[in-house]
C-alpha cells in the first residue's frame, strides 16, 4: 500500500486566515497535512528569524477540533521549528499559503509566503509557495486551493533541484475564465513608495505605506502579465544573488 503524502502547511497571514483554511482543507484530500503558523499576521516580513525572544507553540483549534499549531513568531521561524521541534520526521512537501495577494516580481523578496516555502526548500524538501491575486479577506480561495491539490500531486514527480521551489500565483477569476498554467519568470515590477502622513488622536505624526504597484512590462512570460492575463503562474525560484559577470571588474580591489 503506498505510504500517504505528509505536507506540511505554513502562511504569513496567520494561522486564522481564510487562505490557509482553504488550502488545508483541500490538501486533506490527498495527504497527512500538519499546520505551523503564524499566531497574528506576518505579511511582508520577508525571511526575519526571531532571535531575540522565546518562541512558543500553541495547539490552535477550529471548531472545537485540532487544526494546527500555532507561533509567536515569523513564517521562516514556522517551518523551521516545524522541521526541527514538532515533526518527527521530514515532511514530503512544504506548501506555504494560499495568500491574499499576489506574490510576483520584487514581492517575491518581501513575502514571508515565500520565505516559508523558501525555508522548506533550505531544509531539501520540495517546496511551493501559492497566493490569490485578491487582498479581499472574504475572497473565494477554492480555485487556487485546487490548483494547490493538482500542483502538490506533481511536486514529488518534477524532481526540483535542490536549491529551487515554486512560486505559484491564482488570477482571482471564475474557473471557467483561467485559461491554464503557464510556466513564467518574474518581472522586473517595483513599489512606487508612498507614505501617508497622518495624526494619531493625540496629534502626533505617523506615516502609513500605501505604495503604488505598476506593472512595467507586457512581456507575457513574466508573472505579472501571465497572471492579468488570466494565467496561473508558476515561477521556479532560486537564490544565488552574487552579480558573477561583476567580480571580475572588482578584481583591482584585492591586495
Amino acid at each position: 500500500m503506498k505510504k500517504k503524502l505528509s505536507i506540511l502547511v505554513s502562511n504569513d497571514d496567520g494561522i486564522d486566515s481564510t487562505g490557509i483554511l482553504s488550502l488545508v482543507y483541500k490538501l486533506r484530500e490527498i495527504a497527512e497535512v500538519t499546520v505551523v503558523a503564524p499566531d497574528r499576521q506576518q505579511s511582508a516580513v520577508g525571511h526575519s528569524l526571531t532571535i531575540s525572544s522565546p518562541l512558543r507553540i500553541t495547539p490552535f483549534k477550529r471548531d472545537g477540533k485540532m487544526f494546527g499549531y500555532s507561533i509567536n513568531g515569523t513564517p521562516s521561524d514556522c517551518v523551521k521549528i516545524a522541521i526541527s521541534s514538532i515533526l518527527n520526521v521530514k515532511p514530503d512537501i512544504v506548501i506555504a499559503g494560499i495568500n491574499h495577494g499576489q506574490n510576483t516580481a520584487i514581492n517575491i523578496l518581501y513575502s514571508g509566503t515565500v520565505s516559508a516555502a523558501t525555508e522548506g526548500m533550505l531544509s531539501g524538501i520540495p517546496s511551493m509557495a501559492i497566493s490569490l491575486a485578491s487582498h479581499d479577506l472574504d475572497a473565494d480561495m477554492t480555485i487556487a486551493a485546487d490548483y494547490a491539490k493538482i500542483l502538490a500531486l506533481k511536486l514529488l514527480d518534477l524532481k526540483l533541484p535542490k536549491d529551487t521551489f515554486l512560486n505559484v500565483n491564482v488570477p482571482y477569476k471564475p474557473k471557467n475564465d483561467i485559461k491554464g498554467i503557464k510556466i513564467v519568470h518574474h518581472s522586473n515590477t517595483v513599489w512606487k513608495d508612498k507614505y501617508e502622513k497622518r495624526n494619531d488622536p493625540f496629534g502626533r505624526e505617523y506615516f502609513w505605506f500605501s505604495g503604488e504597484y505598476k506593472v512595467n512590462t507586457d512581456n507575457e512570460e513574466c508573472d505579472d502579465v501571465a497572471l492579468n492575463n488570466d494565467y496561473v503562474t508558476v515561477n521556479p525560484i532560486h537564490y544565488n544573488i552574487t552579480n558573477h559577470s561583476f567580480i571580475s571588474s572588482l578584481k583591482n580591489l584585492e591586495n
